[in-house]
């Protein structure tokens, strides 16, 4: 029986990419029964709503989805590009990748950072980092207020005392974003961080972290990480601040093997291993859930290149191997993975990022035919 995979290209060179991925997808004889499904930009300019809930039936009817990329705005300069009819309406932008991930409990982000022999941009050879990244609690959770209501300043101040020295501030003058994570959030990553780790013989699980300043959030989630380390005795857990990480991932990156971190630290971490093997056009990742998944690249949608098939295609191509992987078709995300390395070491297709002069579906129908 055929897979059910929901087709969301998005904006900009999201379509691209996505065309990319069908035509290897296809010369796989993956079996899928593909459905387009609305998400981007121009679904808030004309609806009021980036992520329709037409989407949404037909991501519940699916086994897993492709995603391409979105164009995001700050929310006052979304609220100017609505129509008249809609301005002044209540509508407000929100992610629709973030409500993805919460609306679907997607509560975890892996995001393999290879660097493949023969690419001209990897920062060195042999770098395998995979990010763990929690991915529907912390700064990302839409919890946020500008302007700060009284009554909610009120009560800060008087269960965190700290707030009164902002006491003179007006309130249209302020912004407030909560950083929330839970037990069973940080839990829940950190024992997938050490499940994979141990199902692939890696080496250590290192946490990300900042409990030197955040106390209370960073706190918890280190009291739980070493809490389940206890149950890998054979896996060594590190204990890395944020701002350190960054420092030792460029000095010693063959040192770090599996990270686990928090949303944003996993966001920024994660992109800083991705150019160490490439760049964003190499940068893959899964959304997943307990039974559902989101697989897309994590570049942009570069709206200046739409249309040009000029982006590298690697980053969606991987993502696909992915979403082979958690449907598991293992064989078939081998064969797409050998395809890709060997386009990449053989360097006579290669995307302007790397040099080359190829495009986009050029690249795509290389590594097609090398399967």
């Amino acid at each position: 029986m055929a897979y059910k995979i929901a087709w969301m290209p998005g904006d900009g060179v999201g379509n691209d990419v996505m065309e990319a991925a069908r035509l290897v997808l296809d010369a796989l004889k993956f079996d899928a029964e593909y459905t387009h499904a609305d998400i981007g930009w121009e679904f808030w300019r004309s609806e009021g709503n980036p992520l329709p809930d037409r989407t949404l039936e037909i991501l519940r009817a699916s086994d897993a989805s492709l995603f391409g990329a979105i164009t995001s705005k700050p929310g006052s300069e979304a609220e100017k590009e609505l129509p008249a009819e809609l301005q002044g309406k209540g509508h407000t932008y929100f992610s629709p990748i973030v409500r993805l991930r919460q609306e679907f409990n997607l509560h975890t982000n892996m995001r393999p950072c290879k660097a493949y022999p023969g690419n001209p941009l990897n920062y060195k050879e042999g770098i395998d980092l995979v990010v763990f990244r929690e991915n529907t609690e912390g700064l990302y959770t839409g919890i946020e207020a500008h302007p700060v209501p009284d009554e909610l300043f009120d009560m800060m101040v008087k269960h965190m005392p700290k707030t009164k020295r902002f006491a003179d501030v007006p309130r249209d003058e302020m912004a407030i974003t909560t950083r929330l994570v839970t037990k069973k959030g940080c839990e829940s990553i950190t024992r997938q961080a050490f499940e994979f780790a141990k199902k692939y013989n890696r080496k250590s699980v290192t946490l990300v972290e900042k409990p030197n300043v955040l106390r209370q959030t960073g706190g918890l989630f280190t009291r739980v990480a070493r809490e389940v380390a206890k149950d890998y005795p054979e896996i060594p857990l590190w204990e890395t601040n944020i701002d350190a990480m960054a420092m030792w991932l460029v000095k010693n990156p063959d040192d770090y093997d599996v990270l686990v971190a928090g949303n944003m630290f996993g966001d920024i971490i994660s992109d800083l291993a991705a150019q160490l093997v490439g760049g964003l056009g190499f940068a893959a990742s899964g959304n997943l859930g307990d039974n559902f998944a989101v697989f897309e690249p994590t570049h942009g949608s570069a709206p200046k290149y739409a249309g040009q098939y000029k982006v590298n295609p690697m980053a969606m191509l991987l993502s696909a191997k992915m979403m082979l992987d958690f449907l598991g078709e293992v064989d078939l995300g081998e064969k797409l993975e050998s395809s890709i390395a060997t386009v990449i070491a053989d360097g006579n297709f290669r995307t302007y990022d790397m040099g080359g002069g190829s495009t986009t579906l050029e690249v795509a129908e290389e590594v097609a035919r090398k399967l």
